[in-house]
């Protein structure tokens, strides 16, 4: 969060040190599902970025060579369903990673998630 918020001197300044220094496609940092779910929260709820440029910091991470992101595919579908405008990126995910998981559909109680697919209302 603080090498993409820069909102912290000291925090942001050892997190950009990390990010373009001590990170290599040899040994990339990792980046999982949870981190991630939070890193978008936190850019939308407390620094209040558009869904356009929170996709964009995911982009980002995701084109990086020094990051590994957890189930990268499915994150990609995630992102790409919220550049659509179809939904939210946590629920974007959530319905990708239950077709990763071998899931018919994910049930849900939210109509607003059968904008994006493989959702079933129950």
């Amino acid at each position: 969060m603080r090498y993409f918020a820069q909102d912290d001197a000291v925090q942001s300044k050892k997190a950009t040190e990390i990010m373009e220094r001590r990170l290599t496609e040899a040994e990339p940092g990792f980046v999982s599902l949870v981190a991630l779910v939070e890193t978008v929260w936190v850019l939308s709820r407390a620094y209040d970025l558009s869904n356009h440029e929170i996709v964009a910091v995911v982009e980002g991470m995701l084109q990086s060579d020094t990051l590994v992101v957890e189930n990268e595919q499915e994150v990609f579908t995630a992102a790409a369903a919220v550049k659509a405008g179809r939904g939210s990126f946590a629920d974007a995910l959530v319905g990708a990673l239950g077709i990763w998981a071998g899931c018919d559909s994910t049930l849900t109680f939210d109509k607003k998630t059968l904008r994006l697919g493989g959702f079933e209302l129950v």
